[in-house]
């Protein structure tokens, strides 16, 4: 029987051995648009950053200007009338997005309010990662939102672009993820989103759509394993890959521009059912 790796805490085990049991085992090679940099056993959040760095020999850029999620909207492949029609705003925060301030409202459906706490307290608090409040915001937080590369030193080309985002008043990590595009097996090219965990990853793939109102939608929804959607993917205590697909669990973030205003509503939703949404305020930042 598959296992997955021993020497670490039993619900990091529990939720890795339920990976093996109910995913699909899957050779890195011919998955590769899924596959990104697992995390280490002892600390996620911006230890990882280092972690990673040190392991494939990378040098660390930080507190950089103008750096964006995306290098060129173009690289999303959308339809030249698409790129014709979205916002300028919205272009520029995907390409410019250190240049951006964020801030953030929180607002849980009741009944998922508790699994919400479980996970907080059983991992994110843990391993410095996915650290999503618990309680409500109804006032904005700021955050304090960072983009970082991590660029070889033989070629001094990016390999991973890694957004950091901490809340302002306690400098606790939410969110440690590596951004980037894939293209899927159906040739449709989507934003991936890789969050390091203990000997794995949670990766949320999104497809890209412009809407009516000039908007971004990236829409994780999908029917099957190769679709956009979230997967658990880890290393069992072999070096086997395996991943996971939850269908049932989906992530729709619509980033738009309303009366000069840029703003974000992200929705996570469960069996169709809104478990949490989040809304952003995305300010740019007045250059001195």
């Amino acid at each position: 029987m598959n296992s997955a790796y021993r020497m670490q805490k039993f619900q990091d085990w529990f939720t890795q051995q339920w990976v093996i049991l109910w995913g699909n085992k899957i050779n890195p090679v011919e998955y590769e648009w899924l596959i990104g940099p697992f995390g280490e056993l002892n600390g996620i959040g911006e230890d990882f950053i280092y972690q990673l760095a040190s392991k494939e020999n990378l040098t660390i850029v930080r507190n950089s200007i103008s750096k964006g999620l995306l290098h060129s909207i173009s690289s999303l492949n959308l339809t030249e009338n698409e790129i014709k029609n979205l916002s300028r705003k919205v272009i520029d925060f995907y390409e410019r997005t250190s240049d951006h301030d964020l801030q953030l409202n929180v607002k849980w459906n009741p009944i998922f309010r508790i699994f919400g706490y479980l996970v907080n307290k059983l991992f994110s608090q843990r391993i410095n990662q996915l650290n999503i409040p618990t309680k409500n915001i109804d006032e904005s937080e700021k955050l304090l939102s960072e983009i970082i590369e991590l660029v070889s030193k033989e070629n001094k080309e990016v390999k991973y672009t890694i957004w950091l985002r901490k809340f302002k008043s306690t400098g606790k990590v939410i969110y440690s993820g590596i951004y980037t595009t894939c293209t899927l097996q159906s040739g449709i090219t989507c934003i991936k989103a890789i969050f390091p965990l203990p000997k794995g990853n949670a990766t949320v793939i999104l497809k890209p759509t412009v809407g009516d109102k000039n908007e971004l939608i990236l829409d994780s929804s999908g029917k099957k394993f190769g679709d956009a959607g979230f997967y658990f993917l880890l290393n069992d205590s072999k070096g086997n890959y395996w991943s996971q697909y939850i269908k049932s669990f989906t992530d729709k973030l619509t980033v738009k521009e309303e009366q000069g205003n840029l703003t974000a509503h992200q929705s996570l939703k469960l069996w169709k059912i809104k478990v949490v949404n989040f809304e952003y305020k995305i300010i740019k930042q007045i250059s001195p």
